[in-house]
C-alpha cells in the first residue's frame, strides 16, 4: 500500500506543476495576443481517470494476500464484495466469524507464547484450553469472575512469576551485595541509617544541606562492588544537576543529609536502588557503590 500512496502522491505533485508551469506562462504572456494557443500533451479526463484507477492497484494483491489472506483463486469474491459497497446480515455475520478467526490464531501463536515467555524463557506452563475458554467465556458474558478481578489476578500472579524467575537469574548478585554490605558495615568509617543505606564521609562539607524538592549539582562516579565503574561525571568533565527526589532511593536520601561542600562515599542496597530492574550496564539486584561530592544547591 507504501506504494499506492507514494503513486498518488507522485501524480498530485504532477498536476500541481503541470497547474504551476501553465499559470507561469500566463502571466509572462500578460498583456499580448498569444499568436499560437499554447499545445499540452496530455489526455482526456476519462482517460486520465481510467489509467489513474489502474495505477492505485499497485501492490494490492501482494497488500490482500499477505496482511488479509485473500488467496488468488478467491479474488473474484473479493471483487464482488468491492462491487457490493453495503453489507448484508450474512456478511455481517462472515465478518464477525472471520475475526474470530483471526483472533483465536493471535492467541494461540502470539498471546499465548508471550505469556510463556514472560513466565518462564523456555518453558510451555500456561493451560491453553483454560486460557482459551476464559477469553471465550469474556467475549460471551458468561465469565465466572468480573473482569477486573481477573486483571488483579492476572496481575499479581506475573509480578510474583516474574520475581521468580529474576531470582533464578540473577539472585546471585543481590547474595553477594548482601554479603558485602554485611562486612561493610563493620568498619568504623561506615554509618548505617535506618534503610539500610551506607555512607562513608570523606570530606565534611558545611553548606546548607538541601530538601528532597530542591536541585543539586553533583559530580559522581558509580561503580558495582566487583569495582566496575558504570558511570562517572567526572570522566564527562560535566558536573550532574537534578532535583534530589528524581533520582533512586538510596541517592534521595543520601543527599538530604549531606551538607554542600560534602564528598561522600555511598554504599546502596538493591532495594534502595534499581532493585529486580535492569538499568544500562547495571544487572538486576545490584548493590551500587558511589562516590558523591555536593558541589551547590541550585536555585
Amino acid at each position: 500500500m507504501t506504494k499506492i500512496i507514494k503513486l498518488t502522491t507522485l501524480v498530485l505533485c504532477i498536476l500541481v506543476c503541470v497547474s504551476a508551469s501553465a499559470a507561469k506562462t500566463k502571466k509572462a504572456k500578460k498583456g499580448k495576443k498569444a499568436e499560437v494557443a499554447e499545445k499540452v500533451d496530455t489526455v482526456s479526463m476519462a482517460d486520465f481517470s481510467y489509467a489513474f484507477g489502474i495505477a492505485q492497484t499497485n501492490g494490492l494483491k501482494n497488500f490482500l494476500k499477505q496482511r488479509m489472506g485473500v488467496e488468488e483463486a478467491y479474488m473474484q469474491d473479493f471483487l464482488q464484495g468491492f462491487d457490493q459497497k453495503d453489507l448484508t446480515d450474512a456478511d455481517k455475520r462472515m465478518k464477525a466469524r472471520l475475526a474470530g478467526l483471526e483472533i483465536r490464531q493471535q492467541v494461540e501463536n502470539q498471546i499465548v507464547q508471550q505469556a510463556n515467555r514472560q513466565i518462564n524463557d523456555s518453558l510451555d506452563l500456561i493451560h491453553r484450553e483454560r486460557f482459551v475458554q476464559g477469553f471465550r467465556d469474556a467475549v460471551a458474558g458468561k465469565a465466572t469472575m468480573a473482569e477486573d478481578s481477573a486483571q488483579a489476578i492476572a496481575n499479581k500472579q506475573l509480578e510474583y512469576y516474574n520475581k521468580v524467575k529474576m531470582e533464578a537469574k540473577y539472585g546471585k548478585n543481590r547474595i553477594e551485595g548482601e554479603k558485602f554490605l554485611a562486612a561493610n558495615a563493620k568498619k568504623d568509617s561506615v554509618k548505617v541509617t535506618a534503610s539500610g543505606l551506607q555512607y562513608k564521609i570523606l570530606t565534611a562539607g558545611t553548606g546548607a544541606t538541601p530538601t528532597a524538592a530542591q536541585k543539586v549539582k553533583v559530580n559522581y562516579e558509580g561503580r558495582l562492588i566487583d569495582g566496575t565503574v558504570f558511570d562517572s561525571s567526572y570522566k564527562r568533565k560535566q558536573p550532574a544537576t537534578f532535583a534530589c527526589n528524581q533520582v533512586i532511593k538510596g541517592w534521595t536520601e543520601a543527599l538530604t543529609l549531606m551538607p554542600v561542600g560534602s564528598k561522600w562515599e555511598l554504599y546502596i542496597p538493591q532495594e534502595l536502588a534499581y532493585g529486580a530492574r535492569e538499568a544500562g550496564k547495571i544487572p538486576p539486584f545490584s548493590t551500587l557503590i558511589f562516590t558523591v561530592e555536593l558541589l551547590e544547591i541550585v536555585q
